[in-house]
């Protein structure tokens, strides 16, 4: 068990299924208290929390509204009083060819994704900040070493994420904060498991398949493949690593 997270705080977003469900499954088995934040219901999340021996608290939150991330700190801080650890898992990855993609359809995904992280990281980094000690994670994607069509808003702003991740490093440094990124594959997921193959691919079955395919390690990624990851760069045992992206693809992207 990596260490330090012992009765840490985290608030996790995207955290009622999925990746973010995972994250905190096991921060919670690691010791650490958590907020799930999401736009929909966090009661299955809050039995693993609650099942680990630790506190849990799910607040619906939309992470592009500044109102609603205020109102969602407010609620956290007066829960937990303090938070240690955030993790950016919130995200929307709709698929639409450029031609057809529109304005509105470029800035709902830049807001979501990138805004949501810049919102949720402002929110807590103050109090990490007055206590010397944080730990921000924020999530990238595969896609950027990668060819993929039809997600050029979802690309950007995960490239968005990668620079916000580095420069927030070097600003936080002083002050006992890491920032770091987590770039997963295409994972197997409820999210991932409902929306349209790409062109080419009769379901997602036959998607997630062809991408374990050029995968170093040839099998379909699920959310528990990144949980080590989450662990190791929100702990004492990441003190010294901060302002990187952390590839966990299944050796997808190489280089």
């Amino acid at each position: 068990m990596a260490k330090g997270h012992k009765d840490k705080v985290a608030v996790i977003t995207g955290a009622a299924n999925g990746i973010g469900q995972a994250f905190a499954k096991r921060l919670a088995e690691d010791g650490v208290h958590v907020a799930i934040v999401d736009v929909v219901d966090g009661k299955a999340t809050v039995k693993m929390v609650e099942a680990a021996g630790r506190q849990a608290l799910a607040v619906n939150c939309d992470v592009s509204s500044e109102a609603s991330v205020t109102a969602m700190a407010t609620e956290v801080q007066g829960k937990f009083g303090h938070v240690d650890i955030v993790v950016n898992c919130a995200g929307i990855f709709p698929q639409k060819n450029f031609p057809e993609m529109t304005f509105a359809d470029w800035r709902k995904v830049l807001s979501v994704n990138l805004d949501g992280t810049f919102l949720v990281t402002a929110a807590f980094v103050p109090g990490m900040r007055a206590r010397k000690w944080g730990r921000v994670v924020n999530m990238a994607s595969s896609t950027l070493g990668s060819v993929v069509t039809g997600f050029a808003h979802y690309v950007a702003s995960k490239g968005g994420i990668v620079g916000f991740t580095r420069a927030l490093a070097t600003d936080l440094a002083p002050d006992g904060v890491t920032v770091n990124a987590i770039a997963p594959g295409l994972t197997r997921s409820p999210g991932t498991l409902v929306r349209e193959p790409r062109p080419g691919f009769k379901t997602m079955d036959d998607e997630f398949a062809s991408v374990a395919q050029m995968q170093a390690i040839k099998r379909v990624e699920v959310p528990e493949d990144l949980v080590g990851a989450v662990s190791f760069l929100t702990s004492d045992d990441a003190a010294f690593m901060t302002g990187q992206t952390l590839n966990v693809d299944g050796g997808r992207v190489r280089s």
